[in-house]
Order: structure tokens, then sequence, then C-alpha cells
């Protein structure tokens, strides 16, 4: 399968490593500095913020290490209040993801259909290689931890499922 990278997918993932970029100074003071020193924080200290505008609207996020619109090891936490739906996409780099809280259904191909979802609930983790098509929902509020190498980026299979497409009509 071939996928290919327009103009529109290189400026939505500049857009998206920006926004990261953004988001990660703003909110993650547990994110500076971290990869010479040991970091303790509890769930109560996390600073959530909207998620970037390559995902799409009603999610937080939260960078625990690393900055993920750079390259190197980062962690962020993802949460959603409930009904949340990301389109069929995909990664450049491998991820690894573990639900904290809540259920998180994943499902692999190049079309959304739940009917294929795995549902992970809290602990359950899921690994992922680079470049693999899949997507994701929640029905209820989900915190789910993400471990990978940045640069982190999502192309969407469809370009018209890219929200910032949406935004900027």
């Amino acid at each position: 399968m071939k996928f290919s990278r327009s103009s529109t997918t290189l400026l939505a993932a500049a857009i998206f490593l920006s926004a990261t970029s953004l988001i990660t100074t703003s909110l993650a003071v547990q994110a500076a500095d971290t990869m010479d020193r040991a970091i303790f924080v509890n769930a109560d200290e996390l600073r959530w913020d909207n998620a970037p505008p390559s995902l799409p609207g009603g999610a937080k996020m939260t960078v625990l290490l690393g900055d993920p619109s750079k390259p190197g090891p980062f962690v962020l936490r993802f949460k959603t209040d409930g009904e949340y739906k990301i389109p069929p996409h995909f990664h450049s780099r491998a991820e690894a993801l573990t639900v904290i809280s809540g259920t998180l259904y994943l499902g692999g191909g190049e079309k959304f259909d739940p009917t294929v979802a795995h549902a992970l609930s809290a602990g359950g983790f899921h690994y992922l290689p680079a470049k693999v098509p899949h997507f994701a929902f929640s029905k209820a509020p989900t915190v789910v931890e993400i471990h990978g190498e940045g640069p982190f980026d999502i192309v969407y299979l469809n370009p018209d499922d890219d929200p910032q497409k949406a935004r900027s009509r």
C-alpha cells in the first residue's frame, strides 16, 4: 500500500509540530530538561491543555518527559472527556500506549470500523510500528499514556479528516 505525502499533509505535520512545541513549553514544567534528572510527578500536579490542532477538538494533553516535537524520547498523556474519535491515520514513528483509566478502542486499517476495534481498559497496552494505519475512539472519559521517539506526527489517510483542514475553511 502506498501513501502520498501531499503538501497539505506536510503543512499539517509542520503545524502539528509547532503546536506541540508550544504546548510542551506551556504545559509541562515536569518536561523541561528532564533527560538528565529524576522526575516525580503525581497525577494532581499535571497541567492539562487542549490537544494540538492536528487532533480532533475535545481532548487534552500533557507532556511528562521530553518534547514530542523534537528528536528523542518523549512521554505524554492524552485524555478525552467522553465520546471521542480519531479517524484512520498513521505515525512516522512507532508508539507504545498504556491506558491509565477508562477504555480506549483501537482498530487497524484504512477505514473507521468500530466492529474491528480492540477495547483496551485500564492497564491495557498497545504497541504500533511506524506507518501502520489505525484509528481510535472512546465512549467515556479515558486517559492514555504514549511513549515514543520524536518528532511525533499524525498523518490522516483521508486528508478531509484532518481537523486543521476543517478549521481553515
